[in-house]
């Protein structure tokens, strides 16, 4: 396994120069800008902080593209794992969504050990098309709140939007304006410049300048091993564990399924291969490691994974 990891790592940067690492290092940057407010989201919406989304996009980041079968691939906090996750929390507090993450990390192991990865080859392509054109769907909805700074109640897209008849909905114009500039720019100037980065500073600067009265991210954490984390007890406790096995399976094969249609989008985009079965070990291992700094669960994101595509990577 070492050795074909070791071979693989000789293929994929054979001609590597740099012109190439300069077009990493701007796609890099422009992934972070896009994957920092995404990671603080969904860790909130997860139902733990937005201190754990952002440990799992650094941590569960950096393991899994060392490690894992895809050129291409962004993995972090998604927001298809939010669902399972709020229920765990519920139930369990934020010490079972630590159990449940180190458990569906070992099935994953299991499962790419045993070449399950293998099966995405048997999944028709319509099938991944309407899974990016749905997630893209679910973090379009998810953001209608801060495009137009508004507030609405609710867990479900339809809920959200029922809570507009009962809250109101008044458009906050400053921060529309800001949402349609970063996508013009987004739109317009792709091909020239790394636009998304781009737009995000001007407004970003603009914002700071001029105070303008727009919600913003906020404080995030200054350490990587945050004080609420998996407690070894925790991990210990058979009662636990049993209870949590359901929705750690929950979390693998949605970490599972996501990841390698994740791979298999990047693929068709640039023409890469992607070792299914090195992806599901990769996930697995970053997916056990992340609990111990106070992640969250981690799979591969078409958003992030696309955007440094598009950015050059």
């Amino acid at each position: 396994m070492i050795k074909n990891y070791l071979t693989s790592l000789k293929q994929e940067f054979s001609g590597y120069n740099t012109a190439k690492l300069m077009k990493d290092i701007m796609a890099g940057l422009t992934v972070c800008a896009v994957a920092l407010p995404l990671a603080l989201a969904f860790g909130v919406s997860s139902g733990a902080t937005a201190a754990a989304g952002l440990v799992t996009a650094i941590i569960a980041g950096v393991v899994i593209a060392v490690l894992g079968g895809a050129s291409f691939q962004i993995s972090g906090p998604t927001g298809a794992m939010s669902a399972v996750l709020v229920g765990i929390v519920a139930s369990y507090g934020l010490q079972g969504v630590f159990v449940a993450t180190v458990l569906a990390g070992i099935i994953l192991v299991i499962a790419g050990v045993l070449h399950l990865g293998k099966l995405i080859s048997f999944i028709p392509m319509p099938v991944i098309s309407g899974f990016t054109s749905g997630i893209a769907v679910i973090i379009a909805m998810g953001q209608i709140d801060n495009f137009f700074g508004v507030a609405s109640e609710g867990s479900s897209v339809t809920e959200k939007f029922l809570s507009y008849w009962q809250l109101g909905f008044e458009p906050n114009m400053t921060a529309v304006s800001i949402g349609l500039f970063v996508m013009l720019m987004m739109l317009r100037y792709s091909k020239y410049i790394p636009s998304s980065l781009f737009a995000i500073i001007v407004a970003t600067a603009a914002n700071i300048a001029l105070n303008l009265d727009v919600a913003v991210v906020g404080n995030i954490p200054a350490t990587l091993i945050l004080d609420d984390r998996l407690e070894l007890a925790s991990l210990l406790d058979f009662r636990t564990v049993i209870g949590l096995l359901a929705p750690a399976v929950s979390i693998a094969v949605l970490a599972m399924i996501e990841s390698l249609l994740c791979g298999a989008t990047a693929s068709r985009m640039t023409g890469a291969r992607l070792d299914s079965n090195r992806e599901l070990l990769a996930q697995g291992i970053g997916n056990i490691i992340v609990p111990f700094f106070g992640g969250i669960p981690a799979t591969a994101a078409i958003a992030r994974t696309s955007v440094a595509v598009k950015s050059g990577a």
